[in-house]
């Protein structure tokens, strides 16, 4: 039964990911993205990691993708674009050769890693100290990184805050008023 979540697991990861880089629609593109973060959190709790697979469904497919979508939608770049046009000369080709140097390298990486062979013990086991590894990260988390925690929920807040703000003002309005300062008879004033 685990090499079979797994794979469904994987299949959804690998669909969703290649959606995200084939997809023209970016709407499309965050959605998919959604279904790649779902099946990541399948893995996490494949792994008896429940707190990584809430906070995966949480925080990356709940809230960051939410604000990914709205962006979009505040900024209307869900049209396709033309992709025939390339606005900067060779930037197709200088892609492809960094695409290429890259498979290179993680292929000559992969080889040798077969290869070569640490024997070193692995470094995962239960953190020390009584009440398990949840309290462990709670106890941490809130004390030596508490700044660094609020400082980006306070991030988060201000991000949304400033969307609203952009998408309740009127889209001509700047434009009218600048129309009516300019104008010869000085009615606007």
């Amino acid at each position: 039964m685990d090499v079979f979540v797994f794979a469904v697991a994987a299949a959804v990861i690998l669909i969703g990911a290649m959606g995200v880089v084939f997809s023209r629609n970016p709407v499309h593109a965050a959605l998919m993205l959604v279904m790649t973060l779902f099946g990541i959190a399948v893995l996490f709790v494949q792994q008896q990691a429940h707190f990584l697979a809430a906070v995966q469904v949480v925080v990356y497919a709940g809230a960051i993708v939410v604000l990914f979508l709205f962006v979009i939608m505040l900024l209307g770049v869900d049209v396709a674009e033309n992709v025939t046009v390339e606005p900067l000369v060779g930037q197709r080709t200088a892609a492809w050769v960094i695409t290429a140097g890259s498979v290179g390298l993680l292929t000559a990486l992969a080889i040798r890693a077969a290869q070569v062979s640490l024997g070193m013990p692995s470094g995962t086991r239960p953190l020390d100290g009584e009440g398990g590894n949840l309290v462990q990260l709670a106890r941490v988390l809130f004390s030596d990184y508490l700044f660094a925690f609020e400082a980006t929920s306070v991030l988060l807040v201000i991000a949304v805050v400033g969307a609203v703000v952009l998408a309740n003002r009127s889209p001509g309005s700047t434009a009218d008023a600048g129309e009516q300062e300019h104008s010869p008879t000085g009615a606007g004033r």
